[in-house]
């Protein structure tokens, strides 16, 4: 026999863990969403500016049309965090390990197994 306090705290723990989870979800869409948006608009920063000389000069492109790149990039993994978490997450975990930033974007991925609507 099930005790109803074990319920509720089972209960307790399913709806923090999808607290988690959408705060993840909302974070890695939001985050993307924003820097790839400043990326291309230059409303927070210049981002040409934090290129090194020495990778401008290696690119086959102009800095700026470089930084836009990215933001059109950063923008779309928002999107499909958005649309498809499960791949999506993967695919921002796979972006941010490229860039050195991976902290985290893995556990939307893995937690959207449980708690995405089919």
């Amino acid at each position: 026999m099930i005790r109803p306090a074990a319920c509720r705290e089972r209960d307790r723990a399913r709806v923090l863990d999808y607290q988690a989870y959408l705060i993840l979800y909302v974070g890695f869409i939001a985050a993307p969403l924003i820097a790839g948006a400043d990326k291309c608009f230059h409303l927070l920063t210049n981002w040409d500016q934090y290129l090194a000389p020495a990778i401008v000069r290696m690119l086959p492109v102009a800095a700026h049309t470089f930084t836009l790149v990215v933001g059109v990039v950063e923008i779309v993994a928002a999107a499909l965090v958005a649309v498809k978490p499960r791949c999506g997450a993967f695919v921002v975990t796979a972006w941010l390990w490229g860039i050195g930033l991976s902290l985290g974007a893995l556990a939307p991925g893995r937690l959207a197994e449980q708690f995405q609507t089919r």
